[in-house]
Formats: structure tokens, C-alpha cells, sequence
């Protein structure tokens, strides 16, 4: 039994690096076609330049539908529909305009209201200001001392996450939850320090959360380099006064869609895998990176395995997905549809945290899956892929967790992705093309080893 036992085990192990070699020939062939041919840099150039900005609701989300519908058909979609879903419909109005009265002294501030915030009125508001480090520091002050006051919520990136995503999430409850808790204790306005790394002069926008059973006050966000002086005002002389006003305003919802370009399964059609980020951006400039690349990459992911013959054995969905900024609908409308139809969604790839260089994936599935995955990671070091392991995955692919999908995200380099996350700057000049497709080279490369092999 024994000397039995260990000519099996090397058969195994043999037939184990023969599939492997096999893999990493069919990956090159893969992340070649990509290198050389790749579309989605172009794809992205369109996007940002003939829509450019492209908030749910508005016109020009209806316009980056129209578009994205054809770059499916001509990346090869076998077929290519839309799923309507209700979304909001938030306008930003007119310039937002924002002082500081320090010191008998005036200072203009570069400042943006928060997605889905209340508007001013045309007077604006004009209190004395009341910074906050923390939440918990908020609770403390209560009514007694924040109403009737402008609350300054002053929570900076921790610069010693070098993953700053994490940075992100730990300080991004000032700007989601803060000016509603705010409105709780009576304050009648909110400046947020903008979510981002390094001290600029762009002031990042982004979704606000509000409490139905809490006033509703209005939220602005200033860049960092002004957050700085504020902090420096507020230290040196009490009382510091702000003003400042916005004209935004919440209308009924509107229509959004889907986008959804399949390549059909040629052996398991109905075991289904998803990837693509998100349509829709916040309106300061045109999404290049949050999430234009993100839908780029996944149209090319479609484009690529038609391009190189590679014929999966699983269905393919590149998807675009509406409304994740400021609802998230297009999510939860995917989910529903996959629930109507019964569908089998064994795995969905979100590319959602822009179109730098690619550093690895983030796994959230059960520990058989993946073991599964983890498995695969030396053919991905080729290709600059070196963290494989548990993680989050996406906003829009997150709801398929309720029918059990094993879910991935695709990680970039970090670093730059704050700067211009929800700012003036992501427009299509700050993507690198080179970049933009190894990140799709390696999408397609998992998307395909998923097809062949399963979950």
C-alpha cells in the first residue's frame, strides 16, 4: 500500500504542474492580447470626453448608457441589454460660495457641497464654527454645544495606513454620518475636511447619509490645505465664524439603467460570472478613475477573450452598474434580477478603486474557495499580482453575497487614488494606458481561470 501510495502522489503532483503550465500559457496569451491590442484606454478616452460627468439621474448618465451599450456590441458581446432600476436624482445648482470671518479678516474657501446634501437657501447660513476631531468628541459637545452652530468635522487619513483605503473608511464617517448626527444636536451646518491624502486645494465631494428622524442641515466639504487654516484660526481666536451657501437640491428619482454585455458559456451557460465597476460619477469632473476605468476594464476583460479565441466554458457578464455613488441601486436592482430569474451567480469581480497598477485581489468567499484561488497565485506573479488573500470586495457586486457568489475585488496601487477620488481631478489625463490594461490583462486572466475551472 505504501509503495503504491507514493507513485499516485507523484502522478498528482506531475499532472498538477502540467495543468499549471497549461494555465500560464493560455494567462500570457491572455495579458498579451490585452498589452498590445487592449481598447479600454480608447473606451475610457470616449467616455470621459463625449460624456464626461455623469451623475444618476442626469442627462448625461442617459448619454454614457447609449455609449457603453456600444462598446459592448463591439468588444464581441455574444448579447448586450440594460436593466432599468429607479435612482436618485441630486443637483449640485449653482458655484457654492464659502468664507471664513476670522480676525476681522475674510478668507475665501475652496469648498463643494456633499452629495445628496440640502441646499442653504439663497442667504446661505453664517454661525460660529465648532471643530470636532472625533465622533465621540461630537457626542460629548451635545446640544448644549453645537446648536445653532456650524459643525467642522476635522478627521484627516491616518498617513501611517499604507493601504489608504483603510484610511478612507476610518475617516470617512465625518462626511456620511457626521452633518446628520450634527442636525441631531441642533447644529445648522456642516464643513467636512475633504477625504483625501495629501493637503491640495481641490475639495472632494462625496455622499452624505442622512437620518429621516434628525433635521437635515446642509454639508460642504473644503479641501485640505483650507481645513488646515481652519484649524490654525480656530486655535489661535474663539469665536471663528463661517459662511457659506449652496443652492443643491434633491428631485424625484429618475431612471437609471444596467448595462450588461454576456458572452455565453460554451459548456456551464448557466453558471454565470460577473465583472465591471460602476457608471455613474460624482459631477466635479468626468470619473476617469472612480469608476470609468473600472468599466473599461470589464468591457475589455469580454473584448480580450474574443479577441484570443479563448472560448469560456462559464457565461461572462461585463457590467456597468448604475447608482453606486450616492444609492447604489444598480446593485441591488442586478441582485433582484438574478433572484426573479433564478439565476446561478457563482462569481462576480469588481474593478472599482481605480486604473493604477494593479498589486493583487481581495478574496470574500468561504475557505474552500479561497483555497481555490490562492492556488492560482503564482501564475498571476508574472503579471505584477503579489496579495491574493481575504478582503472586501465591492459596493455593486456585494449584494450577490445574499445568494452565496463568491465576490473578489481588484486592488491597485493605492497611493495617488485620493488625491482625485471625487475631485476636479479625475478626469482621463490622470490614467495611465499602460496601467489602466494590466489591470484589465489581470481581470480577464482570473475571470478566465474561473470559467475553466469553477467554484
Amino acid at each position: 500500500m505504501k509503495n503504491f501510495f507514493i507513485p499516485v502522489m507523484l502522478f498528482l503532483l506531475s499532472a498538477s504542474g502540467f495543468a499549471q503550465n497549461d494555465d500560464s500559457t493560455t494567462i500570457k496569451k491572455i495579458v498579451d492580447e490585452t498589452m498590445t491590442h487592449g481598447n479600454a484606454y480608447n473606451n475610457l478616452r470616449k467616455l470621459c470626453k463625449q460624456v464626461g460627468a455623469r451623475l444618476s439621474g442626469s442627462p448625461q448618465y442617459a448619454r454614457a448608457v447609449t455609449l457603453v451599450s456600444q462598446m459592448m456590441k463591439d468588444a464581441g458581446a455574444d448579447t448586450m441589454y440594460v436593466q432599468a432600476c429607479q435612482v436618485p436624482h441630486w443637483i449640485r445648482g449653482e458655484k457654492e460660495k464659502g468664507q471664513i470671518i476670522s480676525g476681522g479678516k475674510t478668507y475665501d474657501l475652496k469648498l463643494c457641497a456633499l452629495g445628496n446634501s440640502v441646499g442653504t437657501g439663497d442667504k446661505g447660513i453664517t454661525a460660529n464654527v465648532i471643530e470636532v476631531r472625533s465622533m465621540a468628541e461630537l457626542n460629548q459637545l451635545g446640544a448644549s454645544g453645537l446648536k445653532g452652530k456650524i459643525v467642522f468635522f476635522n478627521f484627516p487619513m491616518n498617513p501611517t495606513y499604507i493601504n489608504t483605503f483603510r484610511a478612507y473608511g476610518e475617516s470617512g464617517v465625518s462626511r456620511t454620518r457626521g452633518p446628520s448626527l450634527a442636525g441631531r444636536y441642533g447644529a445648522i451646518g456642516a464643513i467636512v475636511r475633504s477625504l483625501s491624502s495629501n493637503l491640495t486645494d481641490y475639495p472632494h465631494t462625496g455622499v452624505t447619509v442622512y437620518n429621516d428622524s434628525f433635521p437635515k442641515i446642509p454639508a460642504v466639504a473644503i479641501s485640505t490645505n483650507d481645513a488646515e487654516y481652519l484649524s490654525s484660526e480656530i486655535k489661535k481666536r474663539n469665536p471663528v465664524m463661517a459662511y457659506f451657501r449652496t443652492t443643491c437640491n434633491m428631485l424625484p428619482d429618475n431612471t437609471g439603467y444596467n448595462v450588461i454585455g454576456e458572452i455565453r458559456g460554451s459548456q456551464f451557460p448557466r453558471e454565470i460570472i460577473t465583472v465591471g465597476g460602476h457608471l455613474d460619477s460624482w459631477d466635479l469632473a468626468e470619473g476617469a478613475n472612480d469608476d470609468g476605468s473600472g468599466v473599461v476594464q470589464g468591457i475589455e476583460v469580454l473584448r480580450t477573450l474574443k479577441a484570443s479565441g479563448v472560448k469560456p466554458k462559464r457565461t461572462i457578464r461585463a457590467v456597468a452598474f448604475a447608482n453606486e455613488e450616492n444609492g447604489g441601486r444598480g446593485g441591488e436592482k442586478y441582485l433582484s434580477e438574478a433572484k426573479a430569474k433564478n439565476e446561478k451567480h457563482i462569481f462576480a469581480l469588481e474593478s472599482d478603486e481605480g486604473g493604477f497598477t494593479p498589486r493583487g485581489f481581495s478574496l470574500e468567499m468561504n475557505e474552500a474557495q479561497l483555497n481555490k484561488i490562492l492556488h492560482w497565485k503564482n501564475l498571476f506573479y508574472p503579471y505584477g499580482i503579489y496579495n491574493i488573500g481575504p478582503g472586501g470586495s465591492g459596493s455593486d457586486v456585494g449584494p450577490l453575497k445574499n445568494i452565496g457568489t463568491a465576490l473578489a475585488g481588484l486592488n491597485p496601487d493605492s497611493e495617488r487614488y485620493f488625491d482625485i477620488h471625487h475631485a476636479a481631478t479625475d478626469v482621463f489625463e490622470n490614467v495611465s494606458e499602460r496601467e489602466l490594461h494590466l489591470g484589465a490583462a489581470n481581470m480577464a486572466a482570473l475571470i478566465w481561470l474561473v470559467s475553466e475551472y469553477g467554484m
